[in-house]
């Protein structure tokens, strides 16, 4: 995990800033029980080390039976033939649910131009996980700045609508306010695409505090240190926030420079949620815990 990573994370200010107006406008009160996803980015074993128990002979199976869900971030590199796709499905718990980045040939080689095939391919293959498909996210690079506006408008505004999407954007030039950022917003808004909020520290720009649905789709990248616990204790702050003012769906994927640290981080959120907000989510084993 490269991308936002500093030399020394104890000079970054960590403090989340407040939500944006148009946040507190969305969020109108009760709505009923939040649904709650937190998983990690990966699931081998080279990447999360010890979390697997010794003796462990299918590391998905295994990761299902301690997560409820998992950012799929291998689907960015490779469209899966299908049989794989049917695989992870079939070695997953029931309520288990697959967060995918969509292929890079959409993002990051056709910057979304002209990417109807290559976006129709991506999804008959990845609707092989059924029930399990949970929210896609489209990942744009950090050289797609407001001028590819009308690039990206036109392709949330064909987005298949029986397809959950969340959209995260690198380039400072959508938050700085070189750019009307209202634009974007009323386009997600009105097609129900969700607005991801990375926590990276080498890019607090990022933090917007600006949901355009009512689901929090949240990518924290930690560092590997200490601070990485407090500033999950103001992350807590902060969903309990929005659980009290009617967020529907919360779905948070820890990542790490490190990755064998991230079911760690992940289990102590959850403890939190679980004592001070009464969620019954399970909480992930660590053999090394």
């Amino acid at each position: 995990m490269k991308f936002g990573k500093v030399e020394n994370p104890d000079d970054i200010d960590f403090a989340l800033p407040p939500d944006h107006p148009g946040t507190t406008a969305l969020l109108k009160g009760s709505r009923g029980k939040t649904d709650i996803c937190i998983g990690c980015a990966k699931w081998n074993k080279t990447d999360l080390k010890s979390f697997y128990p010794r003796g462990t002979k299918d590391e998905l199976a295994y990761y299902a039976s301690q997560f409820n869900s998992i950012e799929l971030n291998a689907t960015f590199y490779n469209n899966f033939p299908i049989e794989t796709i049917e695989g992870w499905y079939e070695k997953t718990t029931p309520g288990f649910r697959f967060f995918p980045k969509l292929h890079q040939g959409i993002s990051h080689w056709k910057r979304l131009k002209e990417a109807k095939e290559a976006t129709e391919v991506y999804l008959d293959g990845i609707s092989h996980l059924k029930d399990k498909l949970g929210m896609l996210f489209l990942q744009l690079p950090d050289n797609f700045s407001p001028k590819n506006w009308d690039a990206l408008k036109s392709y949330l505004e064909d987005w298949p609508k029986g397809f959950p999407l969340a959209l995260e954007l690198r380039h400072k030039g959508w938050y700085d306010g070189t750019w009307n950022s209202d634009d974007l917003y009323d386009v997600l808004e009105k097609n129900q695409i969700s607005h991801i909020i990375t926590d990276s520290a080498g890019r607090r720009d990022l933090l917007h505090m600006r949901l355009t649905t009512p689901t929090a789709f949240i990518r924290y990248n930690g560092a590997n240190v200490d601070s990485d616990y407090t500033r999950l204790d103001d992350w807590f702050e902060r969903l309990k926030n929005w659980m009290e003012a009617g967020i529907e769906h919360i779905y948070f994927f820890v990542h790490q420079n490190h990755e064998e640290a991230s079911p760690l981080l992940s289990a102590y959120l959850i403890e939190r949620l679980n004592k001070e907000m009464g969620t019954e989510l399970q909480v992930p084993h660590n053999p090394v815990k």
